[in-house]
């Protein structure tokens, strides 16, 4: 079937891989699929299916998403426009925008707040308007959706002249929380609840307090490293300790210790994968899942007293809509709040949870971070 005239390509660049979903006009999904191991052993997956392949850099594994398209149909030269996941857009890019070289700038410019994210989405950015010059681009950010945070929630205690360097809070999986927003009023049939809990728990992992439909505290900070315990990031420690570390190992080392070697990692002797951890078996790998709810929860209390109380929690993620052990320890840790889980409705994946005496609703939202991005997209385009 040949690609109407119309759709949109979205691509997640990561440091070694290429995500990529193709929709129609009207959001509708027709491809999904993933370049991965760019610069080693790689592979192309679309649609399930998968063929290994030399991608030898973020060019080449751009170049190889468009052709296995062009070969079901979707010709680039029909492409309506393309829309990027772009990890930080600082304090300045607050909303979606189309790629101009203005707004290309100010993507560069947020790079030394994500080193390790944003040159990966400029690379796609750049290869693509190579490969495609007339197409329409756009940028949606994964920290925009915080950007409601008050001054007091973004705020170090940190002199002003640090603060004007760009050493703030920004807090990150922001489209996974604006899908869910969208999200649940559809599976729910209600409302957005006024004082939602959000998790997006995954192998990066992150909590959000969601008052009326806007985000007003999350646990990412500075970076993604903050906050909760994740598949090999420490999440939150304390600063001195991070000093200590430097001088013990110097900042390259430590900055690999923290964002590699840590996190559910390091507490299970090398396993970072919750499916894995589940089913070890092991002291070190229940330590590990104990200590993932237990700073979840931590972490929860802080968020419940920022929205000053709780009605839904909201679950998203590869853990938070897979793992029903996880779930069933966080809300197992939320009766005092009146929250009570349906052990079966847990058992099947939702997406309701909660047992009718429940007091707060307890929801699964699968995550459609691609979804938002080609929706903001048909916006900015429709606006132009």
């Amino acid at each position: 079937m040949a690609g109407a005239a119309g759709d949109i390509l979205v691509l997640n660049a990561g440091s070694s891989s290429i995500k990529f979903a193709l929709f129609d006009g009207a959001l509708g999904e027709r491809h999904r699929g993933i370049a991965a191991g760019i610069g080693g052993d790689a592979r192309l997956v679309i649609d399930g299916r998968a063929r290994t392949l030399a991608l030898p850099d973020h060019r080449a594994a751009l170049t190889a998403v468009l052709e296995a398209l062009a070969a079901l149909g979707v010709q680039v030269k029909r492409l309506r426009a393309a829309g990027h996941r772009v990890v930080h857009g600082g304090a300045a890019l607050t909303r979606p925008v189309r790629i101009t070289a203005e707004t290309l700038a100010a993507i560069r410019a947020c790079v030394p707040l994500a080193p390790l994210h944003n040159p990966h989405n400029l690379a796609a950015i750049e290869a693509l308007a190579e490969i495609a010059p007339g197409l329409p681009q756009f940028a949606s950010f994964d920290t925009a959706f915080h950007a409601s945070n008050p001054e007091v929630a973004v705020r170090y205690a940190i002199p002003r002249a640090e603060e004007a360097r760009g050493i703030r809070r920004y807090g990150f999986h922001g489209l996974s929380y604006s899908s869910l927003v969208a999200r649940l009023p559809e599976i729910s049939g209600a409302p957005l609840p006024r004082r939602l809990l959000a998790f997006h728990l995954g192998n990066g992992a992150s909590a959000c307090a969601i008052l009326e439909g806007r985000s007003v505290a999350t646990t990412m900070g500075y970076s993604p490293l903050d906050g909760l315990p994740m598949g090999t990031r420490a999440g939150s420690i304390d600063a001195t300790a991070v000093l200590r570390m430097v001088e013990i190992h110097g900042l390259e080392r430590t900055q690999a210790i923290l964002n590699h070697d840590s996190g559910l990692k390091a507490l299970s002797g090398g396993i970072s994968d919750m499916r894995k951890l589940l089913a070890a078996g092991t002291p070190e790998a229940a330590f590990a899942v104990e200590h993932f709810c237990y700073w979840t929860l931590r972490h929860a209390g802080s968020l419940i007293m920022a929205m000053g109380g709780v009605d839904a929690v909201a679950f998203t993620g590869g853990i938070g809509e897979n793992a029903a052990p996880i779930r069933a320890c966080i809300a197992a840790g939320m009766t005092w709040l009146g929250a009570r889980l349906d052990a079966a409705a847990n058992a099947a994946g939702g997406p309701r949870l909660h047992a009718p005496d429940s007091a707060i609703g307890l929801w699964v939202v699968p995550a459609e971070e691609e979804r938002v991005i080609a929706a903001d997209a048909l916006a900015l385009l429709g606006a132009g």
